[in-house]
């Protein structure tokens, strides 16, 4: 199973709590970002373009702690840069730990074998390891050759050591359908990694190459031919059923980007990870102080094509705990068909 019993009831339990207290806009998972600076160059990221003084600074371990519990959010989900470039890391997923959150820190596994012993295996911590799918792809994505074979063996090395590992897989326009499904059954088979998280790349406003980002419909269609594909294969993804079943043009869902808000070294940052229309200084003045029924498809032109996991996948959370036997079903027949 690509998460956890433990994770899904505590999250289930959470939305539920939220519920009862009739919370409207609560968020499922942190976007933490500790710094911006990277060791690779990916075409879709902008976050490197920040001039020397933005990417040399840092969050502290004490900002980070005083974020998660701002938030209250049951998952934190450490993105960067790239995280293993901060010298107190291990410090600040050691804190989210202690809190009972469940961590996923992503990176692109360039550092992760060589400090796999500065971290201990437990359920609460998943290493999310960026890879847009098979050498070739994946290589030409990140501009740099040999980062799938290092990537790969850190894998090896985390999974024989009992760390829980999936693949964060972020798809482009001109993929191969083939190939995409022959590196998902690689990654879940000889692998072993527990899921992969999957998401069509978004033409956001900092990011570098933008030709290269999938349009709604592409993305639609992608998704549909992707899934058929994986019928009747062990695949595993870190994802929830409605999810996977939206980004095949099944289900409608609207954004809702509170559920993940975003704390990087501006603050927080309004309204999503991907869209930056300035910061708060707190959570609460993010939640109370954005207007949240600007953004989303068919109110933003930006948001247009975005289907991303940071601003649907707690729309469709939200609609698992509240259609079970829905999502039971689609589980059942198959998302995508």
């Amino acid at each position: 199973m690509a998460v956890p019993l433990i994770q899904q009831a505590r999250v289930g339990a959470y939305i539920m709590a939220q519920r009862f207290k009739g919370r409207k806009r609560f968020p499922l998972v942190l976007m933490l970002e500790p710094l911006f600076r990277c060791n690779l160059a990916c075409h879709g990221c902008g976050k490197i373009a920040y001039p020397e003084s933005v990417l040399d600074q840092r969050l502290s371990v004490a900002d980070c702690l005083q974020a998660v519990e701002e938030c209250g959010a049951p998952v934190v989900s450490i993105p960067g840069g790239e995280p293993l470039l901060h010298k107190e890391i291990e410090e600040i997923v050691a804190g989210i730990i202690a809190k009972r959150r469940f961590v996923y820190l992503c990176t692109n596994a360039l550092l992760l074998e060589k400090r796999l012993d500065r971290f201990s295996p437990t359920p609460y911590l998943t290493f999310s390891v960026h890879l847009d799918g098979d050498r070739e792809t994946h290589d030409k994505a990140v501009g740099q050759a040999g980062v799938f074979d290092r990537a790969v063996s850190a894998i090896r090395a985390a999974r024989a050591r009992g760390f829980r590992v999936n693949i964060n897989c972020t798809l482009f326009d001109g993929y191969d359908v083939a190939r995409l499904a022959e590196f998902i059954s690689f990654a879940c088979g000889e692998l072993g990694v527990e899921g992969v998280t999957i998401s069509p790349g978004f033409p956001y406003e900092a990011a570098p190459v933008k030709d290269r980002f999938l349009k709604r419909e592409r993305t639609q269609a992608l998704f549909r031919e992707l899934l058929r594909q994986g019928r009747g294969k062990d695949w595993r993804f870190s994802q929830s059923t409605l999810f996977l079943d939206f980004l095949a043009g099944n289900q409608d869902y609207l954004c809702t980007p509170w559920g993940t808000p975003t704390r990087n070294v501006f603050g927080w940052q309004r309204p999503c990870y991907l869209l930056s229309d300035g910061y708060a200084q707190s959570f609460a003045e993010l939640m109370e102080t954005t207007d949240w029924d600007r953004y989303g498809h068919g109110r933003d032109p930006r948001c247009a094509d975005c289907m991303m996991h940071c601003g649907y996948e707690p729309s469709a959370v939200e609609d698992t705990v509240a259609h079970p036997f829905k999502a039971l079903t689609i589980y059942l027949k198959g998302a995508g068909l």
